[in-house]
């Protein structure tokens, strides 16, 4: 049985993985289809995201890394796929996730939708949130793959050089003092 885990994946996150490696355990084959979606405007390329899914998944036999464009349907009906598979994290993306369901199920009644909830170390993970997180310098190494976050890092540091961090240039903390501060507290002169 072959699924279609369709998404923008800009960027992949864990949690994109963890829906990845469970749907590879389900399913004989599942193919992670990159949308080409001309209403937004990705922080990386297709092929780019393709080449992190593909680094971020070479443990897993039964996974293939693909593009479309267009209705997922007609990409999983062109593929010859049972099933779609779609993470749900809150109660939001159900509402959603279910009227898409529903949609594509009136346009393919053959082929089915499978929800895996998301495992709730990253039911707040999402990869809008990574973007925003890295803009501002924020530490993002612990949301996405090791190299994902470089290349993120790398993205910004061109345009928002203060948001370049990694791990490697973390901050070092500051040394602790075993004298007491001789500052007086603010307002007591």
């Amino acid at each position: 049985m072959l699924a279609i885990y369709p998404g923008s994946f800009d960027p992949v996150t864990l949690g994109h993985l963890d829906i990845i490696e469970r749907g590879c355990k389900l399913f004989d084959q599942v193919i992670v289809a990159v949308l080409r979606n001309p209403n937004k405007t990705p922080l990386f390329t297709v092929p780019d995201r393709i080449e992190q899914i593909r680094r971020s998944t070479q443990h897993l036999s039964n996974l293939e890394v693909d593009s479309f464009d267009g209705l997922t349907i007609d990409y999983a009906r062109m593929r010859r796929a049972s099933a779609l598979l779609r993470g749900l994290r809150v109660l939001s993306d159900f509402e959603m996730e279910l009227q898409m369901a529903h949609t594509n199920k009136t346009l393919s009644a053959q082929i089915e939708t499978v929800f895996l909830a998301t495992s709730n170390e990253y039911s707040f993970l999402s990869s809008s949130l990574v973007k925003e997180i890295a803009r501002f310098g924020g530490a993002i190494d612990h949301l996405v793959p090791n190299h994902v976050a470089v290349d993120i890092y790398q993205c910004f540091a061109k345009t928002h050089p203060a948001s370049a961090q990694t791990t490697a240039l973390a901050p070092t903390p500051l040394p602790l003092t075993t004298e007491p501060s001789q500052e007086k507290p603010p307002g007591r002169e």
